[in-house]
C-alpha cells in the first residue's frame, strides 16, 4: 500500500501553505516528508500564481518533532549518512526558493524541524512553540544545517547554548534571541496569522522580492565590496520590469500597484 502523500498542499489566493500531515508522528521528518518538499519547492519555484510559502505542521503538538526515530531505527549507518544527504538535497530548494517562504510554527520545534524552519526566510511562532535543537544529548550534532544557519541567526554564543546544553526555548525567548520574528497572539491561528502579516509579499513585486533575497543571502559569507556587487546584479533585473514602471505610475495616481511578475 502506497503511503500518502505526507504534505498537505492549499493554495490562499497567492500564498502557498505547506502542512506535514503527520501529526500521529509529531509531524517527524520521514524521507517521504524530505522527498515532498524538495519536490514542492522546485514546482513552486516557476509557478507564476504562487507569490510566497507558508510551511506548518498538522494539529497544535508540534511543527515538526524532528527526525522520524522509528523510520531512522532500522537504517544502517550508511542509510543515516543517505538521509542527511537528502536533508541538503530536499530542503535546498527551500533555503533558495525565489518566493518568500514562511514558517507558521504551530508547537515543538525539534531538531531536524528546527533546522526545517531555519531553511525558511521568515519564522512566525504560535505562543505554545518550543524550539531545541537536542541532537548532542543523543550522540550525533544537528546534521541538516543547524550548527550554520542557527549561528548566523542567533549569534555563535546563542548557538552553542542550544547546542551544547540542549537549552530548549519558548516562544517569548525565541523572539527575544532573534530566533523567530514574530509570536502569534494566543487563541489565533498561527497560518491565519502568518498569512495575514506576509499580505504585503502576497500583494508585492515578485522579482523585486526574488531579487532581494538573492542579494541578502548571497552577501552573507562574502566582503562588502563584492555584496554591494551583488546587490547591483539584483537592482539591475529590477530596473527593466513592467512591475517598477506600474509602481511609479501606481503612486502618480494614487493609488494601489497591481504587480504582475513582469
Amino acid at each position: 500500500m502506497t503511503e500518502p502523500f505526507p504534505v498537505r498542499v492549499e493554495q490562499r489566493g497567492a500564498v502557498a501553505v505547506w502542512t506535514i500531515d503527520r501529526p500521529d508522528r509529531m509531524n517527524a521528518m520521514s524521507r517521504a516528508v524530505l522527498m515532498a518538499f524538495g519536490s514542492l519547492a522546485r514546482e513552486a519555484a516557476t509557478n507564476r500564481s504562487i507569490r510566497a510559502i507558508v510551511i506548518t505542521g498538522a494539529g497544535d503538538k508540534a511543527f515538526s518533532a524532528g527526525a522520524d526515530l522509528k523510520e531512522r531505527q532500522a537504517m544502517s549507518e550508511n542509510d543515516v549518512r543517505v538521509q542527511i544527504d537528502l536533508y541538503r538535497s530536499e530542503l535546498g530548494p527551500v533555503d533558495r526558493s525565489p518566493k518568500p517562504v514562511v514558517a507558521a510554527i504551530n508547537g515543538l520545534a525539534l531538531g531536524g524541524g528546527l533546522e526545517l524552519a531555519l531553511c525558511c526566510d521568515l519564522r512566525v511562532a504560535a505562543s505554545t512553540a518550543e524550539f531545541a535543537l537536542p541532537e548532542t544529548s543523543l550522540g550525533i550534532i544537528p546534521g541538516a544545517g543547524g550548527t550554520q544557519r542557527l549561528p548566523r541567526l542567533v549569534g555563535e554564543g546563542r548557538a552553542k547554548e542550544m547546542i551544547l546544553l540542549g537549552r530548549r526555548l519558548t516562544a517569548s525567548e525565541a523572539l527575544a534571541w532573534g530566533l523567530v520574528n514574530r509570536v502569534t497572539p494566543a487563541g489565533t491561528s498561527v497560518v491565519e496569522d502568518a498569512i495575514d502579516w506576509i499580505r504585503a509579499i502576497a500583494e508585492g513585486a515578485p522579482i523585486a522580492q526574488a531579487a532581494a533575497l538573492e542579494a541578502i543571502d548571497g552577501g552573507l559569507d562574502v566582503s562588502l565590496e563584492t555584496g554591494l556587487l551583488i546587490e547591483k546584479v539584483g537592482y539591475d533585473k529590477t530596473i527593466v520590469t513592467e512591475d517598477r514602471r506600474e509602481a511609479l505610475a501606481a503612486r502618480a495616481a494614487k493609488r494601489a500597484p497591481r504587480f504582475q511578475g513582469k
